[in-house]
């Protein structure tokens, strides 16, 4: 009996990669704008963001922080809606590689963003940062779901027995 998908989760995926499309084109690479291309409803929704959570990382991004963006605008951003049809669809295998690659590649980029939120001296920046225990972990919590998604997947991709058992092909 061959495993069935595990549709729960297929769904959340989904929903994940389909609703980081519109983040990502929206609000995730405006650092990488020359100041005055975006709209300014867009810059304004970033600046009211950036202020509420204290993110300096999205205002004045440092070199290794405007990296990873650069690799969400140019490996990512072109894998969601591929992801997003995959998982609606539900039970295509041949995700299974693409994702792993992809989760783990996010995983690693998170931690470094994390350990920064965590433990980062912000009392210098231009733009305000979080300096309680309270406001690092409040700035924390918007980024770990993209931790916390991609390693769900990974584990998904690597322990579930519909994507871990890769179908044989028949020798005539």
């Amino acid at each position: 009996a061959m495993a069935a998908a595990p549709r729960w989760r297929e769904r959340l995926f989904a929903l994940y990669f389909l609703s980081h499309i519109p983040i990502t084109a929206l609000i995730d690479l405006q650092p990488l704008l020359p100041d005055g291309i975006a709209p300014q409803a867009l810059t304004a929704l970033l600046q009211h963001y950036a202020a509420a959570f204290r993110d300096p990382l999205m205002l004045q991004p440092p070199e290794w922080f405007k990296a990873f963006i650069y690799c969400e605008a140019f490996l990512q951003l072109p894998f969601f809606p591929i992801a997003a049809y995959a998982f609606l669809k539900g039970g295509c295998r041949w995700i299974r590689i693409p994702a792993i690659i992809y989760s783990t590649h996010v995983a690693t980029t998170l931690f470094a963003i994390l350990a920064h939120i965590l433990f980062h001296d912000f009392s210098k920046s231009e733009h305000p940062g979080p300096q309680t225990p309270r406001e690092r972990l409040v700035l924390l919590s918007i980024y770990l779901p993209y931790l916390l998604i991609p390693l769900l997947i990974l584990f998904t991709m690597l322990c579930n027995p519909h994507y871990k058992h890769v179908e044989k092909r028949k020798r005539k």
